[in-house]
Parts: C-alpha cells; structure tokens; sequence
C-alpha cells in the first residue's frame, strides 16, 4: 500500500521576501473567463476524474513520468509524489508554457525556484497519480523520516564560525515561578529576536539569530498561568522566559523534551525537517477592520494569550485559512497602527496588516468578509532582510508600487527613529490614481515633521487636476531620482508586483548600484 504523507505546510518563501538581485519571479498571466483559483476549486471538486486512474494510487518510474510529456498527457512529480497536472494546465496563474517546463520530470527544485510557499499538496490532491517507485528526493526522506534527534550533538560545529558557540539553557525555581534562560553566546539584536508560544501546557521557544535558529520544546511537567514574560537584556546576549505556576510546589523536572528541543539549526533546515509540518502557526483572533480606502483596509490580529512575538522590520509572516476544504496560504509584512515616530513598544500582543482586496483574491476575499471575532493562522517571521547595511549609511530610496509600500511603513519609522547617520529617506511611490495611495495624509505629515524624510508619488492613471508626476517606472524617473553625491553612501530597497520589481531592478543596477547596495522585496 503506497505511504501517501499528509498535507503538509509549504516551505518558506515569499513573494514579499528579500531576493538577490537579478532573481526574478514568475510573472502571472491572463487566464480565460472562468479559470479562477476558485473556479479550480470547484472543478476539483466536482468528482471528475482528473488523474484518468479511476481513484488508483500507483507506483511511477521514472520511464513511466517521463513518457507523460505533452500538453495533452502531462505529469509531473514535486517531493516524491507524481501529479497529472494537465487538468490543471489552463487554471495555472503563471500560463501553459510555464507549466510545460515541469512536463515528465522531477520538478521538485523548479517548483521550489518559482514559488515554494504555494500549498500544492492541497491544490492538486485530486489530481495524484501516485509515488515514485525511484529514490525519494531529499525532503521527501525528511518527510519519512519516524523519528529525529531531539538534541543536536555536543561537538556540533558552530556555522558562525566561533569556537564553543552554540546558544545553551538553564532553569530555575521559585515556589510559584520558573525561570528559563537562554545564553545565545552572542550579544541579541533586540527583543524581536524572541518568539514564545505557550499553549495546553507545551511550550515553544526560538531565538532568532541570523540565519539562525535556536529551540526550545517541552511538555511542562505541570500545569502553568497561560501569562508569560520575557526579559532581554541586549548587552550580555542572554534572554529570561518567566512562567507562573498553577500551584506552589517545587518541580523535580521541567518536563519532558519534544521534537527539536535544545537544537540550533538553520532557519531554512528547521522549517524543511520540522517533522514535515513546515511553519509552526498560532491561531490569531481579528480584533478591528479599519477602511485605508476603497479596497485596502488595516486589519489588526491579536496573538493568542501565551504568545510573545514580534516580527523584526523588513520580515514578513504567513496567513492561513482553510477557505472551501482547501488550506490558503499567503505571505504579509506587518505594519505599525501609524506612520508617527515614537518610542517602540517592546512588547506586543497585536499584529497590523495592509492589505489590499482583490476581486478575485480568496485569501483577501475571505478576510475582508470575516466578522470580529473571527479567526486567521498566523506563522513565525520569515525572511533574511538585515539592517546591517544601514548603519553607516547617509541615505536611503525607497521605490514602492501599491501595497509595497507595506514593508517600506516599519522601516522608516526605524531609520527616523534609530539610525543616525541616515540624513535623507526619499520614497518614490507609484500608483495607479490618487484614490490607491494608501496613507497619503500619514505621509504628507511625516514629511512636514521631518525634514529627513521626503516623498513624491507617480500615477499611471491620474485625474485632470492631478498636478504631480505621470507614468510608470522608466529610465528617465529613476535616473531623476537615484544620485549618489561624492563621498555618500546610499541604499536602495524596492517592493511592488513581480514586473515592477524586476524592471525597477535592472533600472537601479543601470545607475551604478551594487548588489550590496540593494534589497528587493519580491511582491
């Protein structure tokens, strides 16, 4: 009987996430009337046959794949599994001839190059032909694999590069409290560093450093208040999680370990071996739903009570909602209530999303249509964005399209706040007409608040009495806006749809700028 896994999260990657340069996405194409995501998910559900096996699950060899090659007969296999995708071909976002490209192979490493995070398991379950009778691929033996070490070897060589520098923990005890503290052996950036979740008695803790992950996972050895706190003090690199105590006692143990307990591991490992469940989700209640205009609303989600997170700025996290049986993931950079600097709260207890409402959108159309009170799962930050570049740079352009503008709302709150040494922040907005700006009053006060920070917006479809500048992004406007005086040290970082970002790219690098000099958010 074929071992068929199931549904598991996708691995991390996001159409918001820092890309090198020159990485392009996939750029959608216009699909026939009728050919929705959600007209596939009723399609896939209307009992059809779609693998053209009658219900049979089969072994497939690698002659067999490769015969089923063509538009009208095509497999393709991703993690070990064969699908026949050309039910599929004319509903596929990125078009036939994209789809082609995975016709009859093992399109495991294409598919993760071009969009990792979508959730294929669940869009093509009934289009499953079977397992590979060949050697599964390496995530699919991760996927296999029963049982996984709970603590990563003492002689462990540390990816840093320094002797003896794996994070290690310590607990203690009063009659009503525990205490665990973490040594990162490394002095911790700042309290979004630490993610804590403490729910029916388990509890998780990660410690962001890097590209680093360390875990914590136990089953408490008894019952514990659902409130947590958290103590960071940056300069020694250590962090105290403080847990309260049902009842007075003294605990002969903390509890039993769980899967990756007192590991330190790559951020990229964890998610593709955490026991095939991919990101560790909590379930996040919407508290308000606030009109930014006609189709963008601020949605502000509050983390369950046993969660300490925040997402570093320039991260991004994933939403999760099962909409129709079918699970729909998307990623979302979090925003603050506001644009107004002032002092950052160090801890919270709410998450705050732009987001825009498409028509044909089903995780937006699903979040726009919830009641309060209602439910979204949340994931753990994800990305490599670094502020390190900034520091020591004396500017900073911003080149945002629509709700790219997302990623760039935290970052300038911090750099007016933080980083010194930045004297100028110039964003260059481009939308389609002044109805899409988002914020417009927020960032006309900024600008009149501080004299660091300037920005001039760029409209494709403008009214008559629109009096700024017209167009989309060309040589001529980034050349008229990107300069590097001598003796500066700028930093460019962009974000928009998939063809924006790439166009603008190869506009930047046309003006001299380096791949240290720039970061593109994929949107």
């Amino acid at each position: 009987m074929l071992n068929i896994p199931t549904q598991s999260f996708p691995l991390p990657s996001s159409q918001q996430r820092v890309a090198k340069l020159g990485h392009s996405g996939r750029a959608k194409v216009s699909l026939k009337p009728g050919h929705s995501i959600m007209d596939w998910i009723r399609f896939s559900k209307s009992a059809k046959d779609l693998t053209g096996l009658r219900g049979r699950l089969i072994e497939v060899t690698q002659e067999e794949l490769q015969k089923h090659n063509t538009r009208n007969d095509c497999w393709t296999c991703i993690r070990g599994m064969v699908y026949n995708v050309t039910p599929y071909m004319d509903y596929h976002p990125g078009g036939e001839d994209e789809l082609m490209k995975a016709a009859g192979i093992d399109a495991t490493d294409l598919f993760d190059q071009v969009h990792r995070w979508v959730n294929y398991e669940s869009m093509l379950k009934e289009c499953l032909v079977g397992r590979m009778a060949t050697k599964p691929t390496q995530p699919m033996k991760a996927i296999n694999t029963p049982t996984l070490p709970v603590f990563t070897p003492s002689n462990q060589v540390s990816p840093l590069g320094i002797k003896d520098s794996r994070p290690r923990f310590h607990w203690f005890q009063t009659a009503k409290t525990l205490h665990l503290v973490i040594d990162a052996q490394r002095m911790v950036p700042n309290m979004e560093s630490t993610i804590v979740d403490l729910e029916a008695g388990i509890l998780r803790v990660e410690v962001l450093l890097g590209k680093m992950s360390y875990m914590l996972h136990l089953r408490l050895l008894d019952n514990v208040d659902g409130d947590i706190a958290v103590h960071t003090p940056f300069a020694v690199g250590k962090m105290q999680v403080t847990i309260h105590k049902q009842a007075e006692g003294k605990w002969s143990s903390l509890g039993q370990p769980l899967d990756f307990h007192d590991t330190f591991l790559s951020k990229k490992d964890r998610v593709k071996t955490s026991s095939g469940e991919g990101l560790f989700f909590r379930d996040c209640e919407l508290v308000s739903k606030t009109e930014v205009n006609h189709n963008t609303y601020v949605f502000q989600l509050q983390l369950p009570r046993g969660t300490i997170m925040d997402v570093p700025v320039g991260r991004h996290v994933y939403l999760k909602s099962i909409i129709q049986d079918l699970e729909v993931v998307r990623p979302y950079t979090p925003i603050d209530q506001s644009l107004s600097v002032g002092p950052n709260p160090q801890e919270k207890t709410n998450l705050y999303f732009m987001i825009k409402v498409y028509s044909d959108g089903v995780l937006t159309q699903h979040l726009n249509s919830l009641y309060i009170g209602g439910h979204v799962s949340v994931s753990g930050p994800e990305g490599t964005f670094s502020l390190c570049p900034l520091h020591g740079t004396t500017g900073l352009y911003l080149l945002a399209a629509g709700t790219g503008f997302t990623p760039m709302c935290r970052l300038i709150k911090l750099v007016l706040r933080e980083i010194t040494s930045i004297r100028k922040i110039q964003l260059l907005f481009f939308n389609r007409c002044e109805h899409d700006i988002v914020w417009r009053k927020e960032l006309e006060e900024l600008t009149a608040n501080d004299e660091r920070f300037q920005v001039e917006h760029i409209l494709s479809e403008p009214s008559e009495n629109w009096t700024g500048r017209k167009g989309h992004v060309d040589d001529a406007i980034i050349k008229d806006f990107l300069s590097k005086p001598e003796g500066s040290k700028f930093y460019v970082c962009v974000c928009g749809p998939t063809l924006f970002t790439e166009q603008t790219i190869r506009l930047v690098k046309q003006q001299g700028f380096s791949e240290e000099e720039f970061h593109a958010f994929q949107g």
